[in-house]
């Protein structure tokens, strides 16, 4: 052996990867936030912390992934709405603490770093930091031969807001009698994929592109619709009436989510057809035979957010997000707890 080895004669384009942080510098401009200092392509993200107004202002983070339906887009050959689906598991997080989100920093891991498949990805993070009125100030890619094949990739990020201490909703004056409004997902969100996928892949031999009656779309079309983003939604309440609690429906669906905010003095009571449910969570309960209570701990079932309000400001709350275009619903009331109770009672 006569020539000498390079690290791209190992897997690994330094070129490569130097001309696409150009790339992500342009698209990382679009996320602008008063804050930032300088760009991308520095060791750190730097962020000077307006606090003015804020008695005792608290940092607020979250880190998350999309999981396993980066395998859709890896299917469908369609990667510019998971960096959505990034940022959005990341900022709902904070938000339902009544945290207002400042910066995003992603890591993006790939078997072979493919410039066009990277440059959509980053594109849907900054579309999903432009959503949540946050700024996209660094982030990682690497590329890892022989650890990832080279058709796919992970995604992972992290978010920081911040919020006055005397703000911070955290379900401590929830009690008996309060309402719960639930917030319309856009469908599965993030959550479920692996039992998702089996039912259609395995169970039903269904394509990426086949078309579902019951869907009234291509397959891959429903699975892959972003998750939504109620940072600015949240905020838009908050500003004008008071909030007791929120819950992002995430993993652990409406049961293991609500209880993670209620007070154990107290119960919930839940109405089952009290919201219009997105017909994906039909055919899939239908199709892999889920029992009641395995949907509601899987997956959201047309609720993505919920919020607890006092009675009073309740019907406002509908009113609003109805006017800015947002579908939701009273489900239930807090109720009081009895030491026989479940804690989630469905009627």
């Amino acid at each position: 052996m006569t020539d000498s080895l390079t690290y791209a004669d190992a897997g690994v384009d330094i070129d490569k990867a130097n001309a696409l942080v150009d790339k992500i510098k342009e698209i990382a401009k679009q996320t602008p936030r008063t804050g930032v200092i300088g760009e991308i392509g520095g060791f750190g993200g730097l962020f000077s912390l307006n606090i003015a107004g804020m008695e005792r202002p608290v940092l607020v983070s979250s880190t998350d992934g999309v999981g396993t339906k980066l395998k859709i887009a890896f299917m469908m050959d369609k990667h510019n709405t998971v960096g959505i689906d990034l940022v959005a598991m990341c900022v709902n997080d904070i938000a339902v603490q009544g945290a207002k989100p400042l910066f995003f920093l992603d890591y993006l891991a790939t078997g072979k770093l493919k410039t066009d498949t990277v440059t959509e990805i980053i594109k849907g993070i900054a579309e999903g930091c432009r959503q949540a009125a946050c700024a996209l100030t660094g982030g990682e890619t690497a590329e890892l031969p022989g650890f990832y094949s080279n058709n796919e990739y992970d995604l992972a990020g992290f978010a920081v807001g911040i919020v006055d201490n005397s703000k911070i909703i955290d379900g401590s004056e929830i009690h008996v009698g309060n309402k719960i409004v639930g917030i319309a997902s856009s469908g599965l969100h993030s959550n479920g994929y692996s039992l998702v996928r089996k039912i259609c892949f395995d169970i039903l031999k269904l394509k990426i592109d086949s078309y579902v009656p019951e869907l009234s779309k291509v397959l891959g079309d429903e699975l892959i619709i972003p998750t939504r983003i109620y940072s600015n939604i949240i905020y838009r309440i908050y500003r004008d009436l008071p909030i007791l609690g929120l819950a992002h429906i995430t993993g652990g669906g409406i049961i293991d989510n609500i209880l993670r905010i209620i007070p154990k003095s107290c119960n919930v009571v839940i109405r089952k057809g009290s919201w219009d449910v997105p017909p994906v969570f039909t055919f899939l309960q239908q199709a892999g035979k889920i029992s009641e209570e395995e949907m509601l701990r899987t997956f959201n079932n047309g609720i993505g957010m919920i919020a607890v309000l006092s009675e009073e400001v309740a019907q406002d709350v509908l009113e609003r997000l109805s006017a800015i275009g947002e579908k939701s619903y009273i489900i239930g009331e807090i109720v009081e707890r009895k030491n026989s109770d479940s804690r989630i009672k469905w009627v």
